[in-house]
């Protein structure tokens, strides 16, 4: 397996998001000219807070994981069925993030003040319903219970991951088990639909369907283990939010939970941190010295990239075409990215 310092050496983020979106560069314009399509209301509320949505911009990771796993199996990404479909992962995604950002009370989302700062609270929560709503009634298009059970048990567990990790807030006794569970709700179920759903609409065997799912699966939770690194690591500039936020909202990662298990005296920072909402003057510099210390981030490294391979072998049943190919770099993409 390859080491985290082989990964950036070998595949500069930037560089590899290009070579792996130009492959379906027509496709994902024609994502973003349906999303847009499908965002138009005769309210015009909506098309103003979708407007501004739409401009925020974000990779679009999840439509286009629909799209190359459609032609990883033999399918035509761009058949207007996939590129609805893409379109809805999208939209589902959208809506997760405006309503995320109202729980956690966050001002920024890619750079921006978020729908809920720049809006009101509750001018976001029913954009962020419209878009659920909207996404389900442009999936009911294609008549497919399969996939319409696939969108709504992912829908209902990403809505459980939120209600769970509401009642672990400021708990800094969550368990690694825990962590995970409310991980994979979160994070991994959408990935995991977007990898299913594209295998459906391209006519994969049941083998194939099975493990582009499991890749959607392991792949997501490789992204969010990056995440988890990136709000140590990286800027606000970088990451278009505030940086070390998550400990700040009362979030345990799994970074703070492995460090928990190798210092158990941190523990009482951790909850000061929390209840104050606020590093202070020093405590965000005495963590990252612990982290040093312990070497946490690079076991965190270590996992994701366990993780990363989990996803690489799910692809091993599927033809070896370029599409397949790309499936293979994104699992270093989101670990190698700086945003």
């Amino acid at each position: 397996m390859q080491t985290f310092a082989q990964v950036k050496e070998e595949l500069l983020p930037h560089v590899a998001a290009r070579k792996i979106f130009g492959l379906i560069k027509p496709e994902m314009a024609l994502v973003e000219a349906e999303y847009e399509r499908q965002a138009r209301s005769n309210v015009q509320v909506i098309n103003f807070l979708g407007d501004y949505l739409r401009a925020s911009g974000g990779k679009r990771v999840r439509p286009a994981l629909l799209v190359l796993a459609n032609y990883a199996v033999g399918g035509t990404g761009r058949n207007e069925n996939v590129i609805r479909l893409a379109t809805v992962m999208e939209m589902l995604h959208t809506a997760t993030l405006v309503h995320d950002d109202i729980i956690d009370n966050a001002d920024l989302r890619r750079s921006r003040p978020s729908v809920n700062a720049r809006f009101g609270n509750q001018a976001a929560v029913l954009m962020g319903d419209w878009l659920y709503m909207s996404a389900f009634e442009t999936s009911l298009q294609e008549r497919s219970l399969e996939i319409l059970d696939i969108l709504t048990n992912l829908t209902r567990k990403m809505t459980e991951g939120e209600l769970i990790q509401l009642t672990m807030i400021g708990n800094a006794e969550i368990k690694q088990d825990q962590y995970f569970d409310i991980l994979r709700r979160k994070t991994a179920y959408l990935f995991a639909g977007c990898t299913e759903i594209g295998a459906i609409s391209g006519g994969a065997s049941p083998e194939a369907q099975a493990a582009l799912r499991d890749y959607g699966m392991n792949l997501g939770i490789a992204f969010q283990l990056a995440d988890d690194l990136l709000d140590f690591t990286s800027t606000e500039d970088a990451l278009g939010k505030a940086a070390g936020a998550d400990l700040l909202e009362g979030k345990i990662t799994l970074p703070l939970i492995l460090l928990l298990n190798s210092d158990p005296g941190i523990k009482e920072t951790l909850e000061h941190i929390m209840f104050d909402g606020s590093y202070g003057e020093s405590s965000r510099e005495f963590l990252t010295r612990k982290l040093d210390e312990h070497k946490t981030l690079d076991k965190i490294r270590l996992i994701a990239l366990s993780y990363a391979e989990k996803a690489r072998k799910n692809l091993e049943v599927l033809p070896k075409t370029e599409y397949c190919s790309a499936l293979d770099e994104i699992p270093n993409f989101v670990i190698g990215r700086n945003s």
